[in-house]
């Protein structure tokens, strides 16, 4: 027999848990078909620019549970697609990287798309979420209720930034809270945060226990200022918060008042896309295996740094934990 588990108090007020009894996370978010374009060159207007296209899985939460898996961490993914081609596509390739799926099939909407044009470090996303609107409270209580294993709700923040997810995305929240799980945010997107205000917003993911945010979405949500002090606002609002800031690195603020702070891996960047959602995984997969801020956030960053090296969202074109390509 090996040594018996670690045991360490994660969030706070904090939750008990043993490392070596992971606890499974449940995502909850958006599940797309990514239209990725690289370019070669800058958008020519009205002409035509090439670029090396591929269609991909993709969606926030989605990519975020396929990188959990990856990193051996347990997930459940709970979504909606449609009773499409894609919709069967998209949970076939994420249940053979291991995810769970909750995933429900919607006979009256589409799986959702998006256009994802990548270059220069760069993406720009043009978004049709299609059956990603159609998720629903009772999705997230019956994924719920079917993980007795599950110590922490992961939530994309597209479901809270949408009329039509958003009382998912907060139930979400509300039955995590109930069933004693930790809880964490990824702030999504800095359009759409504008879009619903800040206030509104903060007022929903007030008490989570982590928010992630890149450095957009934290002027947005916290103003101008340095990623530490917009880390440190936010805990205001979360008792742990994140700000990502790509190849600058990352910067963690708790509910102490204390601040790690991370440095970027220096790689080859092939395709930023899901680059964030990459470090959320190895963020949560790390803390929830009782690491502290900084381990927690070195691992987040290589964790993003394998993304970059890639092209797409998931961790397909990655190498495997032994060191191999899995394609």
């Amino acid at each position: 027999m090996g040594p018996p588990p670690r045991i360490v108090a994660v969030g706070d007020p904090p939750q008990i848990i043993a490392v070596g009894d992971t606890p499974r996370i449940i995502a909850v978010g958006d599940i797309v078909t990514d239209v990725l374009a690289v370019l070669h060159r800058r958008i020519a207007p009205g002409s035509d620019t090439p670029a090396a296209i591929r269609l991909t899985g993709g969606g926030q939460a989605a990519n975020t549970a396929a990188w959990l898996a990856w990193a051996g961490h347990p997930v459940t993914l709970v979504g909606a697609v449609g009773e499409d081609e894609a919709g069967r596509s998209r949970v076939a390739e994420l249940a053979g990287l291991g995810v769970h799926c909750a995933v429900r099939r919607c006979p009256d909407a589409p799986t959702g798309t998006v256009l994802v044009l990548a270059g220069n470090g760069e993406r720009t996303m043009i978004t049709e979420r299609g059956a990603n609107l159609r998720l629903d409270p009772a999705d997230v209580d019956a994924a719920l209720a079917d993980a007795p294993d599950a110590g922490h709700l992961h939530l994309s923040a597209y479901t809270l930034l949408d009329a039509g997810s958003r009382d998912a995305g907060r139930r979400a929240l509300a039955g995590a809270r109930e069933r004693g799980l930790t809880t964490s945010v990824d702030a999504a997107s800095a359009e759409p945060l504008r879009r619903v205000g800040p206030a509104a917003f903060l007022d929903w993911v007030r008490g989570v226990d982590l928010l992630l945010a890149n450095a957009d979405e934290a002027a947005v949500l916290a103003g101008p200022g340095s990623a530490a002090d917009q880390a440190t606002s936010l805990t205001g609002v979360a008792r742990h918060a994140v700000v990502k800031r790509g190849a600058a690195g990352a910067v963690w603020a708790g509910p102490d008042g204390a601040v790690a702070v991370a440095a970027a891996r220096r790689v080859v960047v092939r395709d930023v896309t899901g680059a964030g959602d990459a470090f959320a995984a190895g963020l949560l997969s790390g803390w929830l295996r009782g690491a502290g801020p900084a381990e927690a956030l070195e691992r987040a960053v290589e964790l993003g740094g394998v993304a970059v090296s890639v092209l797409g969202a998931r961790p397909g074109g990655a190498p495997d934990r032994a060191g191999t390509t899995t394609d």
